[in-house]
């Protein structure tokens, strides 16, 4: 398959996607080969919903709009421009072991093998089984090559020549060992933070509140803790966040909430509390559900040798335009194609096989 059909297939599937989540208020939209595809997504939208009870109808719509944005043609052009994919060597199969914490989440490594022209061996998350083979069958029925192109695997992985893995810390040290002898890129846990000088408006601040809680703080691109200055007042961060409370009505966070809560009270540990976040003064990175760590800073010195040794596990970082490199308040669940999970180029990855 050519590089420019690969990628005229996958900006179809993108232009999909964006009268998909319209749809609602205009039915006239669909070409007849397309209507059975919006209701196998339709159903596999519900059934994710009723299987993992983290997937809302509205994170999922969140994600597939993103896609949406991102499978445009030109995006797609100005991703693989640095990249010679037109003349693709022996295709390769690539492996790709997916995660499931926030819908989609192993979207971008199935696009990149796709579009650099090798194979794709899934194993899917239990967490997000659904969706993917849903947009696997669109592209299907768009252009047939990708049906030897696309494989899922039930149980154990049958031969493959490479592998992309991602999971927690844990796992990824039996990836380590099990992948050992083969080309891999093994992912692990990593956190997103934000820096507050105390000169932020109250739009920086509620546009921090999409970083913290989009997908209830599940993914590695959610704020998961704050660097403030010493005498920082939190009473125009919560008052600037109040408007996502309602996600304590979402049974799963509210349990996680109280859980946390309740440890944290037991043990005497000082908190900040809006009854639906909790922040905790805490050097560490990876917050529970809940809740949000904050350290104080008194020289950006300092706290830029902090970054930079934690550099490693960290995903994004937030602020008001402090460095080139970060990013702004609201954007980090809108990546776009070359914001690689771990900061690792998947495309020169797979150009090197």
């Amino acid at each position: 398959m050519m590089i420019e059909t690969r990628k005229a297939s996958f900006a179809k599937l993108g232009d999909f996607l964006a009268r998909f989540i319209t749809k609602e208020s205009n039915n006239d939209i669909w070409e007849a080969h397309e209507e059975k595809h919006v209701r196998q997504l339709d159903k596999a939208i519900a059934d994710s919903i009723h299987y993992n009870g983290w997937f809302t109808k509205e994170n999922i719509y969140f994600s597939l709009a993103q896609w949406a944005k991102a499978l445009q043609l030109e995006n797609l052009e100005s991703w693989l421009e640095p990249y010679d994919f037109a003349n693709n060597k022996q295709s390769k199969k690539i492996a790709i072991i997916m995660a499931g914490n926030i819908p989609l989440v192993g979207f971008h490594d199935f696009l990149s093998v796709l579009i650099s022209g090798h194979q794709a061996l899934l194993k899917l998350s239990s967490n997000d089984k659904l969706l993917l083979p849903a947009l696997i069958d669109y592209l299907k029925s768009i252009e047939p090559e990708f049906e030897n192109a696309i494989e899922i695997a039930d149980e154990k992985l049958p031969n493959f020549d490479a592998v992309i893995a991602t999971g927690s810390n844990n796992t990824a040290r039996y990836f380590e060992y099990y992948f050992s002898k083969k080309p891999h890129i093994i992912r692990k846990n990593r956190n997103s933070v934000a820096i507050l000088t105390g000169e932020e408006s109250n739009e920086d601040l509620k546009n921090l509140g999409e970083d913290i809680f989009r997908y209830y703080g599940l993914g590695c691109r959610n704020v998961s803790k704050l660097f403030v200055p010493e005498n920082y007042d939190f009473k125009t961060f919560f008052e600037a966040i109040y408007e996502w409370n309602p996600i304590i009505n979402q049974h799963k966070y509210a349990n996680n909430y109280d859980y946390n809560k309740a440890v944290y009270l037991m043990s005497e540990q000082k908190l900040f509390d809006n009854n639906f976040l909790i922040l905790k003064e805490d050097d560490g990175f990876s917050s529970p559900i809940g809740c949000l760590f904050y350290e104080r800073y008194s020289d950006k010195n300092q706290l830029e040798k902090i970054l930079k040794e934690k550099e490693e596990n960290l995903q994004c970082i937030v602020s008001k335009n402090l460095e080139d490199d970060h990013i702004n308040f609201g954007s980090t669940q809108q990546p776009q194609l070359y914001d690689y999970a771990d900061n690792v180029d998947t495309l020169a990855f797979l150009s090197n096989l």
